[in-house]
């Protein structure tokens, strides 16, 4: 989901996201994986867009990838391959914090291939940037602070304050679970009402991938048991919207303890 979010955000603010990566307001648009090649690509945390001139590559990474040098330099060569004029700015922007030596490799070595990119850690990150930006608002919670709750006081206070009600329904439900990296679950269900989240794009497509992966009630055949991880992914992200237990039992056939247990690792 934390993927889904980011693209989320990229597609629908690049102006902000060209501003923070780039440096200058380009004007960008979308670029679909499936245009640069008929093999396989990982669509899911790919974001591309694109000007006359240039193509802006983000990978969005929770965790660690070891294999992300060759995935950078993968998807180098097939922009090549369909935009062999175009520059490309390829950019991984890890999320949340770790130890891992791994979040410090920028770059991918075999024999005389040496490929380069850019490797922003949030948490490295000052949060002012993020706070003047809408499209950046969400991940200001990940920013460099002693204080993440002040911060995302903060982040309310701004979307408190837009007047369009869909851009603030979406970005009080990206900022919300994206907070629930640092914060627990009761924190930020103090900023940020569930009624408003859940007139969000992004709870409608918690929902609608629950119910294109057969886990809402009445949408599958048999037992759920085979479907376990990805009901327990659901009803985390559902708890970060602050639907109660009962509604969330109902979306995903998970018992009332198994809610439970999930609720616990986030309070």
């Amino acid at each position: 989901m934390f993927d889904n979010i980011c693209k989320f955000l990229a597609e629908n603010f690049p102006d902000d996201f060209a501003q923070w990566l780039i440096g200058s307001p380009v004007r960008l648009s979308r670029l679909s994986p499936s245009e640069l090649s008929n093999q396989p690509i990982r669509a899911d945390s790919l974001i591309l867009l694109q000007s006359n001139e240039l193509v802006l590559h983000i990978e969005f990474q929770t965790n660690p990838d070891e294999r992300m040098g060759f995935r950078m330099l993968d998807y180098r060569v097939r922009v090549y391959r369909r935009f062999p004029r175009k520059r490309m700015r390829q950019v991984v922007v890890y999320l949340a914090q770790t130890s891992s030596e791994l979040v410090y490799q920028d770059r991918f070595e075999l024999e005389n291939t040496i490929h380069r990119y850019e490797v922003i850690r949030l948490w490295e990150q000052p949060p002012e940037p993020f706070l003047q930006s809408l499209g950046l608002l969400p991940f200001a919670v990940l920013s460099q602070t002693d204080n993440p709750t002040m911060v995302l006081s903060r982040v309310a206070e701004v979307v408190n304050q837009i007047t369009d009600k869909q851009v603030q329904s979406n970005l009080a439900a990206a900022s919300g679970i994206l907070a629930g990296l640092v914060l627990d679950k009761s924190l930020i269900k103090r900023f940020f009402r569930s009624d408003i989240m859940k007139e969000s794009v992004i709870y409608q497509e918690i929902y609608q991938e629950a119910e294109e992966k057969g886990i809402l009630k009445g949408k599958i055949e048999g037992k759920i048991e085979g479907k376990q991880e990805k009901a327990e992914e659901v009803a985390l992200n559902l708890l970060r919207m602050g639907l109660n237990l009962e509604q969330i039992v109902q979306a995903t056939e998970l018992t009332l303890e198994q809610v439970q247990s999930l609720q616990r690792q986030l309070d």
